[in-house]
């Protein structure tokens, strides 16, 4: 496949199922995130795979910060089919690859710029999955963003999750891509006259 079709075909896959990217195939997605735009070589990102019974541990974890966050807001608690959805959530794909954004200290990178590094390496595995004919969709979510949930993975306290990227084969169809017109999303600049 070349470059563009790549680019223009990407696509969310709603189900996903085995097999699924491993070994080499794996090895050349994380190869594709590090091409990620990088100012001063900093690398602010690092990447966690969660896969087999790994899944269901995560599954516990968001069950666990949601209970909390639940309780600290005042609402009900979960029903049984809340905490059956919630851990069974991790499974819907043979592999999640969380993308950690690593923040560090640096006079010309601000931490945004280093976000949205993270971001392009995050898009960079997704684009490579595509091209070896896997099939993938970035998840975030409240547990993204949960204190709970990044301490149980283990990030320290200049990190954040910028997603979770459930990968596998495409289980089924891909969802329709939409067209976009160009002109709704760009415009010539033309400098205010003085």
């Amino acid at each position: 496949m070349d470059a563009l079709t790549l680019l223009h075909s990407r696509n969310s896959a709603p189900k996903l199922c085995e097999p699924a990217p491993e070994g080499e195939a794996l090895d050349a997605m994380f190869k594709a995130a590090f091409r990620a735009p990088d100012h001063a070589w900093l690398r602010p990102w690092r990447f966690l795979t969660i896969r087999g019974d790994g899944r269901h541990q995560l599954g516990q974890l968001f069950i666990k910060a949601t209970q909390q966050r639940r309780q600290q807001a005042g609402e009900p608690a979960m029903t049984p089919e809340d905490i059956d959805k919630l851990a069974a959530k991790p499974l819907r794909a043979p592999l999640i690859i969380t993308v950690i954004a690593t923040i560090k200290e640096h006079p010309k990178v601000p931490a945004v710029e280093q976000v949205i590094s993270a971001g392009c390496a995050a898009h960079g595995l997704l684009l490579a999955a595509h091209a070896q004919g896997f099939a993938g969709v970035w998840r975030t979510g409240s547990n993204a963003f949960d204190a709970t949930v990044m301490q149980g993975l283990g990030l320290q306290p200049n990190e954040e999750i910028v997603g979770f990227l459930y990968l596998g084969s495409v289980d089924g169809n891909y969802k329709p891509l939409r067209e976009l017109a160009l002109d709704d999303f760009r415009q010539d600049w033309t400098a205010p006259a003085q």
